[in-house]
């Protein structure tokens, strides 16, 4: 039920009401003067300005954490850094994941990413994982690249020493080329896996997590 107007109300009780007790109780008041008195009370309200409403309490600011995958960057980035890439299948095809690292040329790492994939070929996850990187790294202004996998598959396509056959592979190759001509310098190495396990890690963890 909506509230009723109290100017309004006040003068319905001026109006209608008969008072009675309320004349008896101050002697010397008369029925018309508590009317004008009522009358008078209203008008006052009529004219008041409304109060604002009573601003809601403000909510403390909470700080959101970086993404499980993803270390934060350091303040100052290197522009030139080492990428290191990966790609997991379970199954090949199956639930597959991609991992990058970056790290600064000391070995510090600078982003750890993953991103789980879905139902995917090892081969296809190992390019997303370089993409994953290489749209990383431009986004923190990088000049320099060495990409390191454990793909020959991929470092030789990238070279240009094997030809890029698979109709799913193509876009990817050919978006990993464009991003790759962006960097003033590039280098690109294929490592045995052994040394390229923490992007290993990354890639089976976004299976495993489905980030």
């Amino acid at each position: 039920m909506t509230p009723p107007d109290l100017a309004e109300l006040l003068r319905y009780i001026g109006r209608e009401e008969p008072l009675s007790g309320t004349v008896r109780a101050f002697p010397g008041l008369t029925r018309e003067d508590l009317g004008r008195l009522l009358e008078a009370a209203a008008s006052q309200l009529a004219t008041r300005a409304p109060e604002p409403p009573a601003a809601e309490p403000r909510r403390p600011s909470r700080t959101i954490p970086p993404l499980p995958q993803e270390s934060p960057a350091p303040a100052a980035v290197s522009s030139s850094l080492k990428l290191f890439s990966d790609g997991a299948a379970r199954g090949n095809p199956g639930p597959a994941g991609a991992g990058a690292v970056l790290m600064d040329a000391e070995g510090r790492v600078v982003a750890r990413l993953g991103r789980f994939l879905g139902v995917q070929t090892n081969n296809y996850a190992e390019y997303m994982g370089l993409l994953l990187g290489l749209k990383h790294a431009r986004s923190l202004g990088v000049k320099e690249l060495e990409v390191l996998a454990d793909s020959e598959l991929l470092i030789r396509q990238l070279q240009g020493r094997y030809q890029v056959k698979s109709p799913t592979l193509r876009p990817l190759y050919e978006e990993a080329s464009e991003l790759l001509e962006q960097f003033s310098r590039v280098r690109l190495t294929h490592v045995p896996r052994e040394k390229n396990k923490a992007a290993d890690e990354m890639s089976n963890r976004a299976i495993d997590e489905r980030l």
